[in-house]
């Protein structure tokens, strides 16, 4: 196999031990669903004994639900509540969380930190968040308020004025956003997660990460005190042009932007505002709402899409120190770049690179990708579980019965394999790094050559994990000065994804992954583009045979038998094989979207 130089390094076989639960408390699940929409008929808690996922994401407990639950609007997007007014749409949630802790799974709240729908004022008065703010805000549920004109809690551009926005006018209202660096915003969250918490609910999904170019006071202030303590003077003049940096205004303080107009001082200022978000969130989740319910889980919704970054990724520039610390698990969502395929251009619509990217960065904690999927449910989840992450279903079309016994049948699949799963340990003969470091110097190039090279090896079917560079020192792995000389070889279609395992508390099995994104596509577009399908009938995969596999066996691993797996023949099947001192060859079973092969 060709090696890529620069770009690998070759792996001993001895992984650290995976931390368990009862060292360090850390969640495990391997199952989730999550609903925006259609949540309330009856047919959802059916679909919930169904499909028994671990963690069930449902219901809205941040500035969603306080700008939108009492309005005219509050059955459509995006919170699409069952019923209008605070209080009936609260007992609402609360009699759901009830109904899934009957059903003994954890109930994660949606948490919107900061994007408000409504208007100051307008012909009928305040709207939205700040009808709420003005005239809702009852002292007993929430304690007093922080301030009492609530335009002192939004951002605001170079001239003072509240930033704005009109994307989706939603009943014909505006939108803002509270600045996550104000400490009267702040307040506000913190009163929301005091009332959610009293809900009963188990944990918080945070969302709606993003610092504008906000110029408000506590901008400008912390982005100096930022810079005070990264660079000296000599260095602020030389390096980003600023000589005197407490009598400075800045002009902008972007975050996000393209990489083509990025400069040493733009690179400066979205790394302030994702440590400054991340502080923001630790303060308001972990600090605030863990002195409440010490085992409170907290999460981020975030977005990698196909790695953008800059332009793209709430974590971009955050330090490796700070990464997903004190979180309990990763929502990355992908957004347009993974919910079809065109399998004439080889593009199959997949999330492999950034699952296992996430996997490293995040020490192997839960995690999961949001893939706008309606369609390809299974291989969906197939691609989450065979590279360490929860299969979810934030579209899982629930009213569909195609859809819903697909549900059924793969998370019944992974439930009655649960030790495979929970808590697994990554198995890899190869790392290729992710340049995170040059990310942080403001070069994306290396990320393209990243995916380029990652997508060669994915064809290939190497066994490789992915690890950024930045935390490629910190001991996880042992690393030997020259690469190995063999590696596993499997011989199947570049349609079939291959990524292997070892169980939480075994050092005694293997198992190797196989997913498969071949299928029947739908006809094209009228303007020629790839036609992902409306339902997941459309999903038709087409089964893959005839795949060979030649093994490497790893040092002082003996090997006594095969057994394979598939969600649509659970039944384990012995796999005759054949043996050297180094490895075994065999043939893998006929499968259709996902199969195991477990070498014990």
């Amino acid at each position: 196999m060709r090696i890529l130089a620069g770009i690998f390094v070759s792996l001993l076989f001895t992984v650290t031990t995976f931390a368990q639960r009862d060292r360090d408390n850390r969640l495990e699940f391997t199952t989730m669903v999550a609903h925006w929409a259609k949540y309330d008929g009856p047919e959802y808690l059916d679909f919930i004994d169904e499909a028994k996922p671990d963690l069930v994401q449902l219901g809205f407990y941040g500035a969603h639900f306080w700008s939108l639950a009492h309005t005219p609007q509050y059955k459509g997007y995006p919170s699409h509540f069952p019923v209008q007014g605070f209080a009936e749409c609260g007992k609402w949630f609360d009699d759901k969380i009830k109904a899934l802790h009957d059903r003994k799974r954890l109930v994660i709240g949606h948490f919107n930190v900061e994007f408000l729908v409504g208007d100051p004022d307008s012909d009928q008065g305040p709207r939205g968040f700040f009808k709420f703010y003005h005239d809702l805000w009852d002292e007993k549920e929430l304690g007093p308020k922080p301030v009492d004109d609530p335009i002192s809690l939004l951002e605001r551009d170079g001239e003072g004025k509240p930033i704005k926005s009109s994307s989706y006018k939603i009943g014909g209202m505006n939108e803002y956003w509270g600045c996550l660096r104000n400490p009267d915003w702040q307040k506000v969250l913190k009163a929301w997660v005091t009332r959610g918490i009293k809900r009963g609910i188990d944990g918080f999904i945070a969302n709606y990460f993003y610092r504008h170019n906000c110029l408000c006071e506590h901008c400008q202030g912390g982005f100096r005190t930022y810079l005070k303590k990264r660079f000296n003077k000599s260095e602020l003049a030389a390096k980003l042009g600023i000589k005197n940096l407490d009598s400075h205004v800045f002009t902008e303080i972007v975050a996000w932007h393209k990489p083509e107009e990025s400069t040493p001082l733009r690179l400066e200022m979205l790394r302030w505002s994702q440590i400054a978000n991340k502080q923001a969130f630790d303060e308001v989740f972990i600090k605030h709402g863990r002195s409440l319910k010490p085992d409170l889980i907290v999460a981020q919704w975030n977005h990698l899409s196909a790695f953008s970054q800059i332009r793209g990724d709430e974590r971009c520039a955050l330090p490796a120190e700070l990464w997903g610390k004190g979180e309990d698990y990763l929502w990355y969502s992908m957004g347009a770049s993974g919910y079809y395929t065109d399998l004439a251009k080889g593009f199959l619509g997949e999330g492999t690179l950034q699952a296992r990217y996430l996997r490293s960065a995040f020490d192997d904690k839960p995690f999961t990708l949001g893939k706008y999927e309606s369609v390809r449910t299974r291989v969906a989840i197939a691609e989450l579980a065979a590279n360490g992450g929860s299969p979810m279903g934030f579209y899982a079309r629930h009213t569909d019965p195609d859809a819903r016994a697909i549900f059924a049948q793969y998370y019944g699949f992974i439930h009655q394999y649960d030790t495979i799963y929970r808590a697994n340990r990554p198995y890899s003969e190869l790392t290729l790094l992710y340049p995170r470091k040059a990310v942080h110097q403001g070069n994306v190039e290396p990320v393209e050559r990243f995916k380029t090279h990652g997508d060669e090896l994915l064809d290939e079917h190497v066994l490789f994990d992915v690890w950024p560079d930045d935390l490629s020192d910190k001991g996880r792995y042992e690393w030997p000065k020259e690469k190995r000389p063999s590696s596993s070889r499997f011989k199947g279609p570049s349609t079939v994804r291959v990524s292997a395992s070892r169980p939480a508390k075994s050092d005694t099995e293997i198992n190797l992954h196989f997913v498969n994104y071949n299928r029947e596509e739908p006809p094209r577009l009228k303007n020629g583009k790839a036609n992902p399908g409306r339902t997941p009938a459309d999903e038709k995969p087409i089964a893959v045979e005839g795949m060979t596999a030649d093994f490497l066996i790893p040092p002082g691993f003996k090997v006594n038998r095969l057994e394979f797996i598939t969600p649509e023949e659970p039944k384990p099947v012995k796999v005759e094989f054949t043996r050297t001192a180094t490895r075994i060859k065999f043939d893998v079973p006929r499968f259709l979207v996902y199969g195991v092969i477990r070498i014990r």
